[in-house]
């Protein structure tokens, strides 16, 4: 994969070996991680033995915990930009190379949060074993009862008693929350409701995932996959008691916290969904070139509908890499905040690219496209599923309106200024 933007020798180094890591033993071991999946009453007990393998070479070959940006120092020191890059390489294998390099979500999330929130306490409890790949962990803050897009609208309960919290609260959509590896939550609520700043009253802490009052329910489906080991659950949490020193950057911060953990994690999701349609174009090209499979006397490659869909998926591909690579160098350049316009874009235009190429390919692989024995079926439905999480498509798109709709009386004013101008240059007999 090229770049028009810089790039270290040394990231540049890492893609060659992440290419070589991903396409000679992630990929081959794909199906063998879904056969080592528990069935039955094991499902959510058991961990594909091939994953700690893989685990265990990366880390060897020195693709570890690569996401953590250079301003970290438990990172390796890479910037948003660069990490971008070698998170498109993951995408190609969506289901085990992220985890394979300890960078799946919602783990890095999490570790960024502990890393810059964290206190010395909590790094050595939860982040050391988090960044060593030996636990995992959960963000818990989508509710069943509310609409979670709006952030405001978080309905659970954190209130001080004495020296500890105590939380109630009935969440849903947690990813993670199934694994049995999981044991931590970073569990957002309002600890502050009658704050007269509404983006004041929420908080986040730190749950023990054995600690009473912790439920999880049941795991939920995306388009029937249910993405076991981790899943995607809901949880309960019922008079649940943590200490007060397991408030994450301090009470009313939890927006703060949300906002920061958000926009890298918005841009990782992006480039891995590029790898993803790559692969997905990849294997398209494959099917229609075929020689064994023709219609009406042609290979499908000579129709030619199925050319100019070729076409418009790389053109799309490469529009879509430009602007989030664009969004992770501002976010370099001057913080995520700094960077939401861009954010917003990428996170809209990206995974509705990912959806329209695996609809195509799907449409070039007939009936095979919707079965177990292409990996566009479960594409799909992750790419789909993008555009609700981490914010639906409506609420970037809202503010990047507000962005843009801003420029109006600075438009204006130039417009006028043309107007002005354009009359002096009247008033001189059309000279300058």
């Amino acid at each position: 994969m090229s770049s028009i933007f810089e790039l270290s020798p040394r990231c540049q180094d890492l893609q060659k070996r992440l290419v070589d890591f991903v396409e000679n033993d992630c990929l081959p071991a794909e199906d063998i991680y879904e056969s080592q999946v528990g069935k039955g009453d094991q499902r959510w007990k058991v961990v594909p033995p091939i994953i700690e393998e893989l685990k265990a070479k990366a880390r060897s070959l020195g693709l570890w915990n690569l996401f953590l940006h250079k301003g970290y120092p438990e990172g390796p020191g890479l910037t948003n930009l660069e990490y971008a890059t070698l998170c498109e390489i993951t995408g190609r294998c969506p289901r085990v190379a992220p985890e394979a390099l300890n960078c799946s979500a919602p783990d890095t999330g999490n570790m960024e949060v502990f890393a810059k929130y964290g206190t010395a306490a909590q790094k050595q409890k939860y982040l050391v074993p988090l960044m060593n790949g030996e636990i995992r962990s959960a963000f818990a803050m989508t509710e069943i009862a509310v609409s979670s897009s709006d952030a405001t609208n978080i309905e659970t309960r954190i209130d001080r008693i004495g020296d500890h919290y105590i939380i109630n609260g009935h969440k849903w959509w947690i990813s993670g929350a199934g694994d049995p590896r999981c044991k931590v939550f970073l569990v957002m609520g309002k600890s502050d409701p009658g704050n007269e700043s509404a983006y004041k009253q929420q908080s986040i802490v730190i749950v023990d995932a054995k600690t009473p009052g912790v439920e999880v329910v049941r795991p939920m489906t995306v388009f029937g996959y249910d993405d076991a080991p981790e899943g995607h659950c809901e949880v309960k949490f019922v008079n649940v008691k943590v200490p007060v020193s397991n408030i994450i950057a301090g009470e009313g911060r939890g927006f703060e916290v949300i906002q920061g953990r958000l926009g890298p994690g918005r841009i990782h999701h992006c480039m891995r969904a590029i790898g993803m349609a790559e692969r997905t174009l990849d294997l398209m090209i494959a099917r229609v070139t075929d020689p064994s499979r023709r219609t009406f006397g042609h290979i499908l490659a000579r129709h030619g509908t199925i050319a100019a869909d070729v076409a418009k998926i790389r053109i799309e591909i490469n529009a879509a890499r430009l602007l989030v690579l664009s969004a992770a160098d501002k976010i370099d350049k001057v913080s995520a905040k700094g960077a939401l316009r861009d954010i917003a874009m990428a996170k809209v235009m990206v995974p509705n690219m990912l959806q329209k190429a695996i609809d195509l390919a799907i449409q070039a692989f007939g009936a095979a496209g919707v079965s177990q024995d292409t990996p566009l079926a479960r594409f799909h439905a992750a790419a789909r599923s993008l555009r609700i999480a981490d914010g639906p498509d409506e609420v970037h798109i809202q503010q990047l309106a507000r962005f843009e709709l801003f420029r109006g009386d600075d438009i204006r004013e130039k417009q006028e200024a043309t107007k002005r101008r354009r009359a002096q240059i009247l008033a001189n007999n059309s000279k300058l």
